[in-house]
């Protein structure tokens, strides 16, 4: 079921020996780029048309009424309810913690005010399909109003009846949502992006989704803004050794191959019999799984099993990797911890599986994909956010700062630059 890879022996020598689905950069760039033209082009025109090729459903409204997204929050089960709420108050709590108070810098003269302003308005996309992410509801929409953006629109594929499910309508609720689409994949992207008739654009969009809707946000970007991370299909790396249940071990190799297939799944551990033990474990579960087709198409192309040398080289192959989630399970995971390079969430020990952090730990679980954990982040406030620098000059520091400038203007040739500063100065050029 997982594929076997044998590591030792081979040292830090792990340059092409290290599997990985096709890079979601070779994926259907084309398709999604007509996808988005069309959108374009045409409007809500094109967003029916191919909500009704993709989703299989005929849409009349784009927009959810506020009526039904109440509706929904009434309607729910009291006890779901309380964990929506519960992890709403942890993600809100911990976002608060990430807020930057502006700041005032000086030197001779010279004032600098840093400002963090929001936004105007933001998207968040959700996927759908294969399952229902009330939870993303709340790890996007959450920080963007923490962050004070004052509008946040929401994206969700329709289901088989038009709808977007009760339960993710009543998490739109509690976090806030301002506004709520039926539409998904690129043209879900495309629509916040340019506008249509029915939407208006929005200034940043974030949230993860399948291959087609991650690159539509890389062709996207520049018009909007768009984090740099690659929240693509999930990926878990579980370093392992024989101190953890194999049992344990195993549900976390698979609890992220649950969302199907184009994500990766790999064990990694220092001892052959703790491999062997979880991967019988892995198939026994597995076998029992509801959701037994997605997990195997996962493993199919992204599922291994690596025995290596020790932690360091294990460490090494997972900085190679740069996974989304990085569980270590181990006698001493925090002795790993300083050897942690790229990864998108860290789980330390036998009470920390990456589920926690898909619910209610506190940081969004919109983390990067696809290797971008090598330069990106979680999604967090300052996505939301950008910083903007007043600056101050009385005269004696333009005096001061100013033959320096002049100097530097002169050098790059661009005279009126240099004027600026002489004309205020008294110096005639």
């Amino acid at each position: 079921m997982l594929q076997r890879l044998d590591l030792r022996g081979v040292g830090d020598d792990l340059d092409g020996r290290l599997p990985r689905p096709a890079q979601a950069a070779e994926g259907p760039v084309a398709a999604v780029q007509a996808i988005l033209a069309d959108v374009r082009e045409r409007g809500d025109a094109a967003v029916r048309e191919l909500t009704e090729r993709f989703d299989g459903v005929v849409l009349d409204d784009l927009r959810v009424p506020t009526e039904a997204i109440d509706a929904a929050l009434d309607g729910l089960e009291p006890d779901l309810r309380a964990a929506l709420e519960a992890a709403a108050d942890g993600i809100r709590d911990f976002h608060r913690h990430q807020v930057v108070a502006d700041h005032t810098y000086e030197r001779d003269g010279i004032v600098i005010e840093g400002r963090h302003i929001p936004v105007d308005r933001a998207g968040c996309y959700v996927p759908g399909g294969r399952a229902v992410y009330p939870s993303t509801v709340l790890m996007t929409a959450v920080p963007a109003k923490v962050a004070g953006v004052r509008e946040v629109v929401l994206c969700v594929p329709p289901d088989k009846t038009g709808e977007v499910p009760a339960v993710t309508l009543a998490a739109a609720a509690i976090a806030g949502v301002d506004e709520v689409y039926r539409v998904g994949g690129a043209q879900a992207i495309g629509a916040i992006a340019y506008g249509t008739e029915t939407v208006r654009p929005v200034d940043v969009i974030v949230g993860p989704g399948n291959v087609y809707v991650a690159l539509a946000k890389r062709e996207v970007a520049g018009l909007v803004g768009v984090p740099s991370s690659f929240p693509g299909p999930s990926e878990v790396v579980v370093i392992a050794d024989e101190s953890v249940p194999a049992d344990l071990a195993a549900v976390d190799v698979i609890l992220q191959a649950e969302h199907g297939p184009g994500g990766l799944a790999w064990l990694i551990t220092w001892d052959e019999a703790v491999a062997d033990a979880i991967v019988a474990e892995i198939e026994t579960q597995v076998a029992a799984s509801p959701r037994r087709e997605d997990i195997e198409s996962t493993f199919a192309e992204g599922g291994h099993a690596v025995v290596c040398e020790g932690p360091e080289q294990a460490m090494a192959v997972a900085n190679r990797i740069a996974p989304e989630h990085l569980e270590l399970l181990t006698a001493d995971p925090q002795a790993l911890v300083p050897l942690v390079r790229h990864a998108g969430a860290v789980f330390c020990g036998p009470w920390a599986p990456a589920s926690v952090g898909d619910y209610v730990a506190g940081p969004s679980h919109v983390l990067p994909t696809d290797g971008t954990a090598r330069f990106s982040s979680a999604l967090t406030v300052r996505d939301f956010q950008k910083e903007v620098h007043v600056i101050t000059l009385d005269e004696a520091a333009l005096a001061k700062v100013g033959p320096t400038v002049e100097r530097l203007a002169e050098a790059e040739g661009l005279a009126a630059h240099a004027d600026s500063v002489a004309r205020r100065v008294g110096r005639s050029r």
